[in-house]
């Protein structure tokens, strides 16, 4: 296992640095926020016009051929600027398109690629906290597939011109592809905008009936959502040591108080975790080595050591961490979205734990 990067793998990920830090900006989220917005489409197309949101598609569709490790270090950057653009909701359900679609069904790719289209999944249920078993069903009748049940949290919906939709048959879970939209449901804690989708007997194009398919997109999605943390959760650490080592009380640097200092160093043995089991997973994904498990622990360290970082941080801040004019509350909300989307630690720990019950001593 090598996780050095190549010299076109640190190209991608300077030329994502360079765009986000100099658009993504506080004057330009603070912009964005006082028009009710939460999507900076101007950035979107930038993105788009660069390469970077095609960039682990297939050439066929005007990707990049990259991979996951590549779309890893993208949103990395997308975190560690709280940009306000939907790569993680968008590149996550375009991945299984492009895998699993038909040449017809995978043309809508050529558009998100250029930035005019949006993809977005539907995988989560009210009230039920394994995404890898749907509720909601699929019938094929007469050679058409209808669905059946509701979608919660679906991200973008209004925008969306397709949605892939996981959903329960009686050979196994399978992934359709529809048209939809959905009832506003609110925004999530760092206002990105979600519907509900009730589903009453909708006509669907089958993605793939493949039973391990689903497992296959929830496994890139927790490594996606933890690539993002990592650069949400690294951003918010080093906001803390720069402004700990500037402020001082009692004549001395806050940074040098032995409390700060042990709550900083916690943070970081957290980033680096975070950091270490993503690598970890990307890399056997992108090698095709099974990584069900790998995934599930770098979604936990997201979820669990991305907690305590952005609760630290606050912390060490005290009342400027909860400024709204001050960058940090950005990183603080994003970290509580991340931290619960497809579940947060407990819902992994346990996912692991009947994973290790299952196998015979």
């Amino acid at each position: 296992m090598d996780f050095t990067l190549t010299g076109d793998q640190r190209s991608l990920q300077g030329l994502a640095q360079q765009i986000l830090a100099k658009e993504a900006t506080q004057e330009r989220l603070d912009s964005l926020d006082a028009q009710g917005s939460w999507f900076d489409e101007p950035l979107w197309k930038q993105l788009a016009d660069a390469g970077l949101v095609g960039a682990a598609l297939k050439e066929d569709v005007g990707g990049g051929g990259l991979g996951l490790t590549e779309l890893a270090l993208v949103l990395e950057q997308v975190g560690a600027h709280a940009a306000q653009v939907p790569l993680l909701e968008v590149l996550v359900p375009a991945l299984a398109l492009d895998r699993f679609g038909s040449d017809d069904q995978r043309q809508v790719l050529r558009d998100l690629v250029s930035g005019t289209a949006l993809v977005v999944a539907a995988l989560t249920e009210s009230g039920r906290e394994d995404p890898a078993r749907p509720a909601t069903t699929a019938v094929l009748e007469g050679g058409t597939w209808t669905v059946n049940g509701s979608k919660s949290a679906v991200p973008l919906l209004d925008r969306a011109s397709k949605v892939v939709v996981s959903a329960a048959t009686a050979a196994g879970p399978v992934l359709l592809l529809l048209e939809a939209s959905g009832t506003p449901a609110g925004k999530t804690t760092h206002g990105l905008p979600v519907f509900d989708l009730e589903l009453d007997g909708t006509v669907a194009e089958l993605l793939t009936d493949d039973p391990t398919a689903l497992d296959w997109l929830l496994d890139r999605a927790r490594v996606a959502i933890a690539a993002t943390a990592l650069g949400v959760s690294n951003k918010a650490l080093r906001l803390s040591a720069t402004y700990t080592t500037e402020r001082e009380q009692f004549g001395r640097a806050v940074a040098t108080f032995q409390a700060v200092g042990h709550r900083l160093a916690d943070a970081y043995i957290d980033v680096e975790a975070i950091r270490l089991t993503t690598l970890q997973a990307v890399w056997l994904l992108d090698e095709g080595l099974p990584a069900h498990d790998e995934a599930r622990i770098a979604k936990w360290w997201a979820a669990e050591g991305g907690h305590r970082v952005a609760h630290a941080a606050q912390h060490v801040h005290g009342g400027v961490g909860i400024d709204m004019d001050y960058v940090l509350h950005r990183y603080f909300t994003w970290s509580k979205y991340l931290e619960f989307t497809l579940g947060g630690a407990t819902a992994q720990a346990l996912s692991l734990g009947a994973t290790l019950a299952a196998e015979p001593v």
